[in-house]
């Protein structure tokens, strides 16, 4: 009896020591369709961050089932809000988009001066909720929200509801009954309550102040809201402005309540910039699963290449989500995985231009809502034609200009282009387009003489052309090279963020136009840098520029 009476004092000595130093089971239930599995999850694969080297901003990620689905930002880019899907948190591969054009506005179709730049669709939140998939965003330039819902995301019929507010970097949320919420606001964070099928505001209903983001001490300016319920606790994970951190500028933090309107207590859950900048790990999902494990799906800054997903683990400590491990982000993230093949994650495609209808790859956005009459496949077969439809006065206000995210360390870009069908006054070519984009084109003179060129240009209508020499022909082949700054193995750090432009008669000589242009991340657009196609006038409209290809390659550095 005394043996028994002592192994059953040591059980619940283990037990309270557990509960006192904070080591307690995760949580086995976050939202509809994350519920444990009974599959084999045999394989295991290593992610190496960053996850993805490419801008893919303000992710926020889903289990539904063995599935995994992911949204993010790609602002005034149409089609708009990417859709990815995974079935490992490592592999994911772009499935679709949430809408092809958001408004038909002068923001949107580049009207005179308007414009959507730094703005158009910021921050979505996908949540799954009784069979039906929701995607929650705004859009500032509009100021507006949206809510796009539809029971099947991968062949979706979408129904859209239009708010005539703007929720900044808003969550949605779904409470036991039913009842759905938008969680908002940087700084100060608001809660408000909707109709039960999310078509509106619930007039009378929950509407207020949630909490301070000031609750977290020596942290600021919190937005980026992913709010969740976890085995009966309120939880809202942000990104922060780090004010006692020294050489970190951002910080993941977290708040929590007993109860939906609190009140909640904050806490930083990872405050670390892997050794790149000041620039911290932080903003995203975290979703568990179907062994019970947890994720953080987040971003960094990253210079020019823009802000990309980062995979971190999660450890439930004291009933807080801990990301990363002893406070650090880590390189190097082991998931559990039902698959036995999956190929790397790549946003960049080549492209020969060979469709039988105007579709594109899913991997191609235009620059602000396009002109669908004034770009073609199919007008000349295997080949991106964009005719000119308007006069403007630089690469910032062309239509049908059509782009490609990059990926680091390093990628390159290549086109042949033929331009026998340009006018006086007419550029093409193709750009590293941001807020000062780097250009490889052709241009025509008023006496028909065609130049290749290499310029600068930025968004407010300064053009230096660095380097010009005459084009006998009507083809020509261009190229860029992008070097993106990294954190090397040893920890030390190459800091430049290069392109270098090229272009060639016969596609094997390469005469380099530049001496390196360096590329700068700017809030202006506030999106990565991307391959541009591009053709537009400065004179007269109707000339056409065809393009015969696009290859791309990832390399290292």
């Amino acid at each position: 009896m005394q043996i028994k009476r002592l192994i059953v004092l040591l059980i619940c000595l283990s037990l309270s020591l557990t509960a006192l130093f904070g080591c307690e089971k995760a949580p086995t239930h976050s939202l509809p369709g994350d519920e444990e599995l009974d599959v084999s999850y045999a394989n295991k694969i290593t992610a190496e961050n960053p996850l993805i080297w490419s801008d893919v901003p303000d992710p926020d990620v889903i289990r539904v089932g063995d599935t995994y689905y992911m949204v993010s930002t790609t602002m005034y880019y149409t089609p708009g809000v990417p859709i990815m899907r995974s079935y490992d948190l490592v592999n994911w591969e772009l499935i679709g988009y949430v809408y092809d054009t958001l408004e038909d506005s002068p923001q949107t179709e580049l009207f005179g001066d308007s414009h959507a730049y730094g703005k158009g669709s910021w921050a979505a939140s996908i949540r799954y909720h009784e069979g039906m998939f929701y995607v929650l965003f705004c859009a500032w330039e509009q100021g507006k929200s949206y809510i796009y819902k539809t029971e099947d995301i991968e062949n979706p019929e979408w129904t859209r509801y239009v708010f005539d507010r703007v929720f900044h970097d808003a969550s949605l949320f779904f409470e036991d009954d039913g009842t759905p919420y938008v969680v908002y606001g940087v700084g100060d964070v608001y809660i408000i309550e909707l109709e039960k099928d999310c078509s509106s505001v619930k007039p009378g209903g929950v509407d207020q102040l949630l909490f301070n983001t000031g609750l977290a001490e020596g942290l600021s300016g919190a937005e980026g809201i992913h709010f969740y319920k976890i085995d009966g606790r309120y939880y809202g994970t942000m990104i922060s402005y780090a004010t006692n951190v020294p050489g970190v500028a951002r910080c993941e933090t977290c708040y929590r309540a007993d109860s939906l309107l609190g009140p909640y207590e904050g806490k930083v859950v990872l405050c670390d910039t892997m050794g790149y900048y000041g620039n911290g790990v932080a903003q995203g999902g975290i979703v568990m699963t179907p062994e019970g494990d947890w994720y953080a799906l987040l971003f960094q800054d990253h210079g020019a290449v823009g802000r990309i997903p980062n995979l971190q683990p999660v450890t439930w400590e004291d009933g807080w989500p801990m990301m990363g491990e002893d406070g650090k982000a880590v390189v190097n993230v082991t998931v559990d995985s039902n698959q036995s093949e999956w190929s790397e994650t790549t946003l960049m495609s080549d492209d020969e231009f060979d469709y039988s209808e105007n579709k594109l790859r899913l991997e191609w956005q235009f620059n602000h809502n396009p002109d669908n009459s004034y770009w073609s496949v199919t007008e000349r077969p295997g080949y991106y034609r964009i005719t000119t439809s308007k006069t403007v006065s630089d690469i910032f206000h062309a239509r049908n200009t059509l782009t490609q995210r990059m990926e680091g360390p390093a990628s390159t870009a290549e086109v042949l282009l033929d331009v026998s069908g340009l006018n006086p006054g007419d550029y093409a070519g193709i750009s590293a387009f941001q807020t000062n984009a780097g250009m490889v084109g052709v241009y025509v003179r008023e006496d028909g003489s065609k130049m290749v060129y290499f310029a600068k240009q930025n968004r407010n209508g300064e053009q230096e052309i660095r380097q010009e020499e005459p084009l006998e022909g009507d083809t020509v082949y261009l190229k860029i090279e992008y070097l993106f700054s990294t954190v090397n193995e040893d920890g030390s750090m190459t800091t430049e963020d290069n392109a270098k432009f090229y272009y060639s008669l016969d596609g094997e000589s390469w005469t380099k136009l530049s001496k390196g242009f360096s590329m700068t991340y700017d809030l202006d657009l506030f999106t990565g840098y991307r391959t541009a196609l591009y053709c537009y006038s400065t004179a007269s409209a109707g000339g056409h520029a065809d393009f015969d290809y696009y290859r791309v390659t990832k390399s290292e550095r």
